[in-house]
């Protein structure tokens, strides 16, 4: 369907009606009569089983509250305990926020459109060539997961963002204009990302990026996710990359038993970083996970992405008992195993151990795992994938859309 309405027309349709809340704990009726955000900054919603914390910065995710198996109630996602914090962190890891305007990297920070070639701000991997960075990672410098959106709609059980980037804004051509929807119905959350390109063609690509741990960090055996299980079943494929993890061009097959083997039965995700194959999947001098893996599930014909059962990943934690499972309408899914954490990161008062001198309450190296539903990264850099009518938009065309669904469970079940 083409767009021909107003944007205040779209916008008015994307918009929940606004409803008391107040923060507490899971479930649907933690209702009062204030409205905004909390003392620490944060923008409560519930539903049934969950209750989660927004904040403008990013239009992040700062906290997802649900009860484990012994009916302790975790926080599952990483974040800090103020919204202030998150403006003040220098590493900025992009916690839980919307990367954008175009997610993951751009090869030499560069990209062409009918023929005109365009720089946008580099800031990956500087090299003596290239001292501000060989390529773009999440939209450059002052990204949107740098920004503060403006919160349009408030409501009990979902809130909705939005995000006017100007013409030239990193270097990308065209003004978009970005509503971010976020909902909690029966323990899922579901969100919608939509992007309109007002003014000119220019590439659109978003996610979420939330780190997560879904023992939140306070499984007493280990303070990793090394231990959760991780299922792709339609992802028997993957985008090859480099050694600074920009695509090569090459779709690469994960053979049965191999290290990004994760379709052809769940595995946890530290089963096999011990495997010399793992040295180097990450980039270079990097043992993990950083990977992009193709979906491919129209192999089967005609699908519903939001059918029971048709989720596109599965991650579980035997120990907690929590189970989450993505339904997407993307065709990429990004993985990362949380590499690059150092233990420099606090744990956020709602998370880990207190005296406990084996678990500092920091997030160490594979601490958690960041999941983002996606396109296929950097195809706009590949025209043989074919992939345009997915990542570059223009006036008068349809608009970007990302649609995704996490829906939590109980499931104790060991893996190895």
């Amino acid at each position: 369907m083409r767009l021909y309405t107003s944007i205040a027309s779209l916008g008015a349709l994307l918009l929940p009606l606004v409803s008391a809340q107040s923060p507490g704990g899971t479930g649907s009726s933690n209702v009062s009569s204030s409205l905004g955000p909390d003392e620490n900054g944060f923008y409560w919603v519930y539903s049934e089983g969950l209750s989660a914390a927004f904040i403008p910065y990013g239009a992040s995710i700062a906290k997802l509250l649900i009860h484990d198996k012994y009916g302790v109630e975790r926080d599952v996602v990483a974040g800090f305990d103020n919204a202030t914090a998150y403006t003040l962190d220098a590493a900025h890891p992009h916690l839980g926020g919307v990367p954008g305007r175009y997610a993951n990297r751009i090869q030499n920070s560069t990209f062409e459109i009918d023929g005109e070639t365009y720089h946008v701000n580099p800031n990956e991997n500087p090299t003596p060539d290239a001292p501000d960075g060989a390529d773009t990672l999440h939209g450059g410098h002052d990204g949107w997961d740098y920004r503060n959106f403006t919160v349009v709609s408030h409501s009990n059980d979902s809130i909705t963002f939005s995000i006017v980037d100007a013409d030239g804004e990193q270097g990308f051509p065209g003004e978009v204009i970005s509503y971010i929807t976020y909902t909690l119905t029966n323990f899922t959350w579901d969100f919608k990302m939509v992007a309109i390109a007002t003014t000119q063609k220019t590439p659109i690509m978003l996610s979420s990026h939330t780190y997560w741990n879904l023992d939140g960090y306070a499984n007493n055996e280990t303070n990793t996710a090394l231990n959760h299980t991780f299922y792709l079943p339609y992802s028997g494929q993957r985008v090859g990359v480099d050694n600074i993890l920009i695509p090569t061009g090459d779709i690469v097959a994960n053979k049965q038993g191999s290290v990004n083997d994760f379709w052809s039965t769940p595995k946890q995700i530290g089963a096999d970083l011990q495997s010399s194959e793992a040295e180097g999947n990450c980039g270079f001098n990097c043992t993990g996970y950083d990977t992009c893996w193709i979906i491919n599930r129209g192999q089967d014909g005609p699908y519903d992405w939001r059918a029971e059962g048709a989720y596109v990943a599965r991650l579980q934690s035997a120990w907690s008992g929590i189970q989450v499972e993505v339904y997407t309408d993307q065709e990429a899914f990004q993985m990362y195993s949380c590499n690059g954490q150092n233990a420099t990161m606090p744990l956020k008062t709602t998370q880990g151990l207190t005296d406990n001198e084996d678990f500092p309450r920091t997030i160490p190296q594979y601490g958690c795992l960041v999941m983002e539903v996606e396109d296929w990264i950097d195809a706009i850099n590949h025209p043989e994938w074919q992939r345009e009518s997915k990542q570059i938009f223009g006036p008068g065309g349809d608009p970007y859309v990302l649609q995704a669904s996490y829906v939590f469970s109980i499931n104790d079940t060991a893996t190895s």
